[in-house]
């Protein structure tokens, strides 16, 4: 369904909005149906992309997110790990002062086509291989976070949630570039998300000072109009999709494991079946992950050609 824009009231809500912000990120997520087009038009270079994995935290069943917080952690290329803890929506003026003025915390108004919304990040520097060791149940979850993000955490978690309850989703294969494109003068950045069943989300996002808002948002929809990239398809966001593709998956894997425990615990104590004199044994079959390897995916985005993914 194509999106609406906004009305004149929730304009206004933005722009106050704006007005308590440090900054203003316009984005747009493009369909699968042209994001190979999008990409051409914009003159990517796929090897100028910086690889990431990205790693989210939460309840089994989202917990977290549905009460507008998000915590993740993030592998990036060459520059280490970081960690945030988000909440959203937020009004900047009624968050308080001491994480308001934190060096570490970031307010800003995301803004797409038909919606916005106002978050505040508190990000973090977790030691080099922690979220791998995270990842792999070595250290636990809060080992990523600050004592300023763990006590930021605390005051925002819905009651009854604790550090304990917390599971890993993900990580998901993400490839980022940033670049300047021919005909626009403000810095872009392209961000590939790479999901484990095969699907891919391309988003396109541009920053720009509160005061810059309208201006920026003019020149942004008039550039990417131009290039025939469409700017009416219904808008994902990645942290929502990104969670719920890991909680539907976990929840698949937690019942497919109870069954055959079921299985296993019906069959116990049967004799196994002896096998025919003189019949061969068939091979088992075993299923290979699909795995998506940093070249393979620069070279798809590279190429012109047809592979069936419509990228």
């Amino acid at each position: 369904m194509p999106v609406s824009r906004l009305t004149d009231d929730q304009l206004k809500d933005m722009l106050k909005l704006a007005k308590g912000a440090d900054s203003i990120e316009l984005k747009l997520t493009v369909p699968a149906s042209g994001q190979r087009s999008a990409l051409v038009a914009l003159g990517i270079d796929p090897l100028d992309a910086q690889i990431r994995q990205v790693y989210f935290y939460d309840t089994p069943d989202l917990k977290l997110f549905n009460h507008g917080l998000n915590m993740r952690a993030r592998r990036v290329q060459g520059k280490g790990e970081d960690s945030v803890v988000k909440i959203r929506p937020v009004d900047p003026e009624q968050l308080p002062g001491e994480w308001r003025v934190s060096p570490n915390m970031k307010v800003e108004v995301d803004a797409m086509p038909g919606g916005y919304v106002c978050s505040a990040s508190l990000k973090g520097k977790p030691a080099v291989g922690d979220t791998r060791k995270v990842h792999f149940g070595e250290e636990p979850i809060r080992r990523l976070f600050s004592k300023e993000q763990r006590e930021f955490f605390e005051h925002h978690v819905p009651d009854g949630v604790t550090w304990d309850d917390l599971v890993v989703l993900g990580p998901i294969f993400v490839l980022k570039v940033v670049f300047t494109p021919v005909g626009f003068d403000r810095k872009v950045t392209a961000e590939m998300w790479f999901y484990p069943d095969g699907k891919r989300m391309l988003e396109l996002s541009t920053k720009c000072a509160p005061g810059e808002t309208m201006q920026a948002a003019t020149e942004a929809r008039l550039f990417f109009g131009d290039l025939g990239i469409d700017l009416l398809s219904a808008q994902e966001t990645k942290t929502k999709s990104t969670l719920q593709f890991f909680a539907k998956e976990r929840a698949h894997q937690g019942a497919e494991a109870a069954a055959d425990g079921e299985t296993a615990a019906e069959g116990e104590g049967e004799p196994a079946a002896a096998p025919d004199d003189g019949a061969e044994s068939a091979p088992v079959a075993v299923a290979s992950p699909a795995v998506v390897e940093p070249a393979e995916a620069m070279a798809e985005l590279e190429s012109n050609g047809t592979n069936g993914t419509g990228i």
